[in-house]
């Protein structure tokens, strides 16, 4: 029975998997770089943002990245927005969206007074996808 079970739970997990699969308009990943830093060390995030076919990012409303507070880094405030972070606006057939071919790096500093180990930095993406194909 505990089979039977398992079995159904993990045949759901991977439909709802190929679900949202197939729902990303936008998929994120994020790397940080150096491996290893010490305390008063520089090192930059870089998130590579992939779009679904025929979906453009719109710089209106403003494109923003968030993090949450971590004790551990300093992150500019500054670098949020597009027109910071240096993100190109592109023009194509009438409409205007952020060129997002390249990575976005945002730097940072590891706080003097940082403990050692792994820390987590969470953050969230706000941004107002559009298609031309679908009228939205």
């Amino acid at each position: 029975m505990r089979k039977h079970i398992f079995l159904c739970i993990l045949i759901f997990g991977i439909s709802l998997f190929a679900f949202a699969e197939e729902e990303d308009l936008l998929r994120i990943e994020a790397s940080s770089g150096p491996k290893r830093l010490s305390g008063g060390q520089k090192g930059k995030i870089v998130l590579k943002l992939t779009l679904e076919e025929g979906i453009f990012i719109s710089p209106e409303p403003s494109f923003i990245i968030e993090f949450s507070p971590c004790e551990e880094l300093i992150i500019p405030k500054s670098l949020s927005t597009e027109s910071d972070l240096e993100i190109d606006i592109l023009e194509e057939n009438g409409e205007d969206h952020l060129d997002l071919r390249e990575a976005i790096e945002i730097p940072f500093t590891v706080r003097l007074m940082a403990k050692k180990g792994k820390h987590l930095l969470e953050g969230k993406i706000k941004y107002f996808a559009c298609s031309k194909e679908e009228g939205w």
